[in-house]
């Protein structure tokens, strides 16, 4: 697997986020978190998704403390494979257009999620990075059924250790 903080790859001016993460779960479960509006609002934000491939996807995260015109991502949904794959264009105003990608085997008795966000600049790549990994947290949390983090403090803190890493 990757490394858990996530990877950032760059080719050009363009960027992809890519976490992997073992989940000890059952598919369908890590599948209804990931697509199930009301799952999604407990560890990622409000959410309205037309299930389907062409079907469209709106969010407004509970993470960044920004308006909510600022953060709300829409987008088609590209890939709808339940329960592998679901794939949607991220649009959101404050970032570059992406695609986002999460891909679902199974792995024993859990799950094996690979994660991955492309299409964004070099700079909001950089920025995406620990707020991916606090989301993904939080998802875990959720799953475990334990407190979810703080977004705003989980991503300082991967930002914080990934700084000191990097030394």
């Amino acid at each position: 697997m990757t490394d858990p903080y996530g990877q950032l790859t760059v080719d050009g001016d363009r960027a992809v986020l890519t976490f992997e993460r073992r989940l000890p779960y059952p598919v369908h479960t890590v599948w209804a978190a990931i697509t199930d509006p009301a799952e999604r609002d407990a560890w990622f934000g409000t959410t309205k998704i037309d299930a389907r491939q062409g079907g469209s996807i709106e969010m407004v995260p509970h993470g960044p403390p920004l308006p909510a015109d600022s953060t709300r991502m829409t987008g088609r949904i590209l890939v709808w494979d339940p329960p592998h794959v679901f794939e949607h264009e991220w649009r959101q105003s404050i970032v570059d257009d992406g695609v986002v990608r999460y891909e679902l085997t199974a792995d024993g008795s859990g799950t094996h999620l690979r994660f991955t966000h492309r299409g964004l600049s070099r700079r909001h790549g950089g920025g995406f990075l620990g707020g991916t990994h606090a989301y993904l947290d939080r998802l875990r949390a959720h799953l475990d059924g334990e407190p979810l983090p703080d977004w705003s403090q989980r991503r300082a803190e991967i930002n914080s250790r990934m700084e000191l890493e990097s030394r």
